[in-house]
């Protein structure tokens, strides 16, 4: 298995974005944003066997995220998000292919529709649309609001939250993945890997930006888009994804059975499967397959 090196990035108002480099561009490269709340530690496995079948894949840390700079006034507008993907993919070089998650994919999303037009190749979308089910969103925000202060004793009384947040997921017994997005503090309680303040600017987002215009927007979208959703998502329904990839013009929906909003993290055998797949069909210049497909 290819491993990765630790590389940084610097933002326009000037915070360093860690990420993890894996393999070598021999086919071009692939950048990995992830949800919110997550780090570029969520992607291991995919960038991995994505540069074992020869992509550049640079799995990031978004700001306020991870091992990257927080945002000293707190701002994490949809915008900032974008913009950050978008020098990170210039400073990548030959336009590569775009991966992201929730919030990943969403900015991802803005800076080709918006931004910085022609930033990417393509983009493949985990489990988001714009319009996405907003009662399903309040959960998922719960959950993360739910420990900021007083955060865990132990890695243990986190792994058994999150399994009670994902009963269908088995709990790990090897806690060492989970202890990659939580930081120990100095009274030795265990805290989220991501700035406190995004929760709040998240939900202020929520209610600033007009789904529907932004979905709108998307129309003129030509490169690949590959939609993957979890069939048991709580952010996006069946008809939502159907939806969206019916706007676009050359766009692909995968649903994967078994598989909530965490597709990777849940069924990481059909979702990488997926990704390569759509991949595979670019790098050989056939165009993306229009319709759905369900593993």
């Amino acid at each position: 298995m290819t491993e990765p090196h630790r590389t940084v990035f610097r933002t326009a108002d000037g915070l360093d974005l860690v990420a993890d480099r894996y393999g070598a561009p021999i086919r071009g490269g692939v950048l990995l944003a992830h949800g919110g709340g997550q780090t570029r530690h969520a992607w291991a496995k995919t960038a991995a066997a994505l540069a074992d079948r020869g992509w550049e894949a640079v799995a990031l840390d978004l700001r306020g995220h991870g091992d990257s700079g927080w945002s000293p006034t707190g701002d994490y507008q949809m915008e900032r998000f974008a913009g950050d993907l978008a020098t990170v993919a210039n400073e990548m070089g030959g336009r590569p292919a775009l991966i992201g998650a929730s919030l990943g994919g969403l900015a991802g999303l803005l800076a080709e529709a918006e931004i910085a037009p022609r930033s990417f190749s393509s983009i493949t979308l985990v489990d988001i649309v714009p319009n996405m089910d907003m009662d399903g969103a309040a959960k998922v925000m719960g959950f993360m609001s739910a420990h900021i202060g007083e955060g865990f004793a132990s890695l243990e009384e986190a792994a058994d939250v999150i399994s009670s947040y994902l009963p269908h997921r088995t709990r790990p017994s090897d806690l060492s993945g989970l202890a990659k997005n939580l930081r120990c503090g100095g009274d030795g309680r265990y805290r989220w890997h991501w700035d406190p303040s995004f929760v709040a600017s998240a939900n202020r987002e929520r209610s600033r930006r007009d789904a529907q215009a932004f979905d709108a927007g998307l129309a003129s979208l030509t490169l690949p888009v590959h939609l993957i959703r979890g069939r048991l998502s709580e952010l996006v329904t069946r008809q939502a994804a159907e939806d969206f990839v019916a706007k676009l013009t050359n766009a692909q929906f995968t649903d994967v059975a078994g598989a909530s909003h965490m597709v990777a993290g849940d069924r990481n055998d059909a979702f990488l499967d997926a990704v390569v797949g759509f991949l595979d069909r670019l790098d050989s210049g056939q165009p993306a397959k229009v319709g759905r497909n369900s593993p």
